[in-house]
């Protein structure tokens, strides 16, 4: 992977640390041969013992994904796409995080970073980038417009890779705040899913000057001791609703074994950084309603996201080499001990989208004991845990709606 002329450039503008640098992608042909040699050269086991993906990624769907991967597919789309939007890079607190940074022409936008999780990108929220800033030519009005802000996580896409442990979603939302800062906003917003909504989360935590409210589409919620009843196996405490229990089997169906590996294994999944394909199948295989999403679409269903989606996603991770230092996220959470489900305490304005298909959809009654502060919740009748990539449409009206009375 190469930035054009970005050292150069960035020498040219300033030598301070906290410089923003331009920065420019540019894959040169040979890798993107390589990476078909690789996939045509994949060495496959059998087909699966069973008729469902309860052991993981099928056969059928990783072979297909391979087949359009190697002979249809074309990286240089998307790298246009994302050249097309000013994005940057600039050192925090020792590593540079990469962002892209788009202004809206509306004269009173306010500004907001929006935060992606695993396995996610820059990529999986492009697709509000132009109805949030140019909310007149998506069926919105002035008073709808955002400046836009959106950073890649340590270890992920162009961001820097940590040399040292200590970079869990604590450490991570206070270099967002700085970022925010950086870029002369005094008053702004968060929004955030998977690990985005957890970042965004301790940043309402934090309280850090300038942040006025968080947006989360996947709620951090759960009572501390059910959480851990959920998580050890144990009985249910009992008094919970129907729909305080439906989320607590939701939870449980998931199994989340690539969170587990992630979180106690990292560095033992170097086969992803060798073959395409073992990538490509290990980061499919997520919850079980997106996975099986994703399947449909390699099987020839258009619905949510699409096979130049996934692969757009996919490839990114593979050209910057981050499977392990995204990885390892997960790592550095469970020696920071911190809940992914579980609620952290914000006492900010929060807003809440509960998407149908996220991996547990968060009860009312929890979100508003989780929130004392509670300005929108919301259910949508279509959507999963990629919410901003997959409906684009109901993540950017949900947005608009979550921040209105913050304006």
């Amino acid at each position: 992977m190469t930035q054009t002329n970005t050292k150069q450039l960035s020498n040219e503008l300033s030598t301070e640390k906290d410089a923003i640098r331009p920065f420019h992608i540019n894959v040169p042909e040979e890798e993107i041969i390589e990476l078909k040699r690789r996939i045509i050269a994949t060495r496959w086991p059998e087909k699966e013992t069973v008729a469902d993906q309860s052991q993981g990624t099928k056969l059928e769907t990783i072979q297909e994904l391979a087949r359009y991967w190697a002979c249809e597919y074309d990286w240089r789309k998307i790298e246009s796409r994302i050249n097309s939007y000013p994005h940057f890079i600039t050192e925090i607190d020792g590593l540079d995080f990469h962002f892209i940074h788009v202004r809206s022409k509306h004269e009173n936008a306010m500004p907001i970073l929006i935060a992606h999780g695993w396995p996610g990108s820059i990529i999986e929220q492009m697709k509000l980038i132009d109805p949030l800033t140019n909310p007149t030519a998506h069926g919105g009005s002035e008073s709808d417009a955002f400046h836009v802000v959106i950073p890649s996580m340590p270890g992920y896409g162009f961001s820097g890779k940590p040399t040292a442990t200590g970079w869990n979603p604590k450490r991570i939302a206070s270099a967002y705040s700085e970022l925010m800062t950086r870029l002369g906003y005094t008053k702004y917003v968060a929004q955030g899913g998977d690990w985005g909504s957890i970042v965004v989360n301790f940043m309402g935590v934090q309280e850090p000057k300038g942040l006025i409210g968080i947006h989360t589409n996947m709620p951090e919620v759960i009572p501390p001791e059910v959480d851990a009843a959920i998580w050890s196996g144990n009985p249910l405490p009992a008094g919970l609703s129907d729909e305080e229990k439906k989320a607590c089997e939701q939870v449980r169906e998931n199994k989340f074994a690539y969170a587990f590996q992630m979180g106690t294994r990292p560095q033992t999944l170097t086969g992803l950084a060798d073959s395409p394909i073992g990538l490509a199948a290990f980061m499919i295989d997520h919850d079980w309603k997106s996975h099986a999403l994703i399947a449909r679409s390699f099987a020839g269903f258009k619905e949510g996201l699409t096979r130049d989606d996934v692969l757009d996603n996919i490839t990114l991770f593979w050209l910057t080499n981050t499977a392990i230092s995204a990885a390892r996220l997960y790592w550095e959470n469970t020696v920071a001990g911190v809940s992914f489900f579980a609620a952290k305490g914000v006492k900010l304005p929060v807003a809440a989208s509960v998407f149908p298909d996220e991996m547990y959809e968060a009860p009312k009654s929890w979100t508003e004991k989780a929130y004392p502060n509670l300005i929108h919740y919301n259910k949508l009748p279509k959507g999963g845990h990629f919410a901003a990539w997959e409906q684009p449409e109901f993540m950017t009206s949900e947005i608009r709606t979550a921040f209105k009375s913050l304006r």
